[in-house]
């Protein structure tokens, strides 16, 4: 018969130990507190707490959770109402464990198990407010932070194509005046030419002449 590796065993068999846990923390929530053995305090706890956590959430899923282990529908409704209100503030810690006097014949430790139902102090929740006031803050600050720096490479980015198009204009003004030197040049060139010509075509009109007298 297969039995738990880890912890004490609690029962014959594992099937037996899950309906024991589960009908101590049945009570645990009816009656806020049970007396039973140290050991069994200890394997009850993590399951009680548990059980609290998804109470807390409140939803279907939770709840069809929470009565796969616990079949008492009344139990489960105070543990999803007025049990899950009051561990509210709370963000762990739902139930505490005191020794009390060994059990007779046996001399086993015993311990009472129970609901931690005292309000979160007024200190503590002023310190949860503050760190949650201290993310959000943290947060924007850094929101503002990549705002700023998205802002500052636009601009950047917005200065570069200036100097790009400033450069690009002066290289077409040089392009421009290197153009209109040249234009000159040759028209100085045309006119040295168009004179050549006039003088060699006077030279031929008076060797003409010339041959004619002759």
């Amino acid at each position: 018969m297969p039995r738990p590796k880890h912890g004490a065993h609690l029962a014959s068999s594992p099937a037996h130990e899950r309906l024991m846990l589960a009908n101590m923390a049945t009570s645990l929530y009816q009656n806020g507190h049970i007396t039973t053995t140290l050991a069994k305090a200890k394997r009850l706890r993590p399951l009680a707490e548990r059980l609290i956590t998804l109470a807390k959430r409140g939803d279907l899923h939770s709840r069809r959770r929470v009565m796969r282990v616990i079949r008492n529908k009344a139990v489960v409704h105070q543990l999803f109402t007025s049990i899950a209100e009051t561990m509210k503030q709370r963000e762990g810690g739902y139930t505490r464990i005191i020794k009390i006097a060994a059990r007779g014949g046996d001399n086993a430790p015993r311990a009472i198990i129970e609901l931690v139902t005292e309000p979160v102090s007024a200190k503590k929740a002023v310190v949860k407010e503050a760190e949650s006031a201290t993310k959000v803050a943290a947060a924007d600050d850094a929101k503002e932070v990549d705002a700023a720096v998205e802002a500052a490479e636009v601009e950047g980015a917005a200065k570069d194509a200036v100097n790009e198009a400033v450069e690009a204009n002066e290289a077409d003004a040089s392009d421009v005046a290197e153009a209109d030197k040249a234009a000159v040049d040759l028209e100085k060139d045309a006119k040295k030419a168009d004179e050549a010509e006039g003088a060699a075509e006077e030279d031929a009109d008076v060797a003409d002449e010339a041959a004619k007298a002759e």
